[in-house]
């Protein structure tokens, strides 16, 4: 059963002001803030969903540590609603997209940390080092914000490093889905189709780790990704 969130007090789980925005800007937020927590709660009330490799979740909660939960990003949308209410923080963009982003996704018990790979990345990355020390777990769709779809970066490996935390790579391949026309084909899940939660053996990084060794742990994560990429596309294949 999903967790409750951390009683801790970090604004991270708390919507931000809107002060910066202009009257027109605010609503807009607002509207699309609810707009996608209603559609995202809706249809995934209705998914059957299975798990696949869920002893490798459970190996990390027995080791006391917090994972580093890592996927792509065109399959936010049911990775959304499935790891739903457990404190789970990840980076959402400083941009006006962003704040919508983070407000919906703070409704689902999930906390933001504002930055990206172009604008304000080292200061997240500070943050969420910062959160984790105090044992809260951590999510990076590590192809993100914009691609190139399907290529992780170096920012969970990075974390990871810094924290001691496992990484632990995972995917939600629905049956049917809709596909959104942008640079990651976003999947948007038919409502009432089934969907497998596939979860990788997790991966630790050394303190230590040298720049060629976070890249070797980043062709891990890659690889580890890609595969649960095939065996959703087989699983998905074989229901028809």
């Amino acid at each position: 059963m999903p967790k409750q969130i951390p009683e801790t007090g970090e604004e991270v789980y708390r919507h931000a002001p809107l002060e910066r925005y202009s009257r027109r800007e605010r609503t807009i937020i607002r509207l699309a803030d609810l707009m996608f927590y209603v559609l995202i709660g809706l249809i995934g009330k209705t998914i059957r969903f299975e798990r696949d490799g869920w002893e490798n979740f459970e190996a990390i909660e027995r080791s006391g540590k917090q994972p580093i939960y890592a996927f792509w990003h065109n399959r936010i949308f049911l990775a959304t609603y499935y790891f739903k209410n457990r404190g789970i923080v990840v980076i959402t963009s400083q941009s006006f997209d962003g704040e919508y982003i983070a407000r919906f996704i703070q409704r689902f018990g999930f906390g933001a940390v504002r930055g990206s790979s172009t604008r304000g990345g080292i200061g997240a990355l500070i943050e969420m080092i910062r959160l984790m020390k105090k044992g809260l777990p951590m999510g990076f769709s590590v192809d993100g914000p914009k691609g190139p779809k399907y290529v992780a970066k170096t920012g969970a490996c990075l974390l990871a490093k810094k924290t001691g935390n496992p990484i632990m790579p995972f995917m939600v391949e629905a049956e049917k889905y809709w596909t959104i026309k942008s640079w990651d084909h976003l999947q948007i899940p038919k409502p009432f189709s089934r969907a497998r939660v596939y979860i990788a053996e997790s991966f630790t990084v050394e303190k230590s780790a040298s720049d060629a060794e976070i890249e070797r742990a980043r062709d891990i994560l890659q690889a580890k990704l890609d595969d649960l990429v095939e065996r959703g596309n087989l699983w998905r294949t074989n229901q028809h």
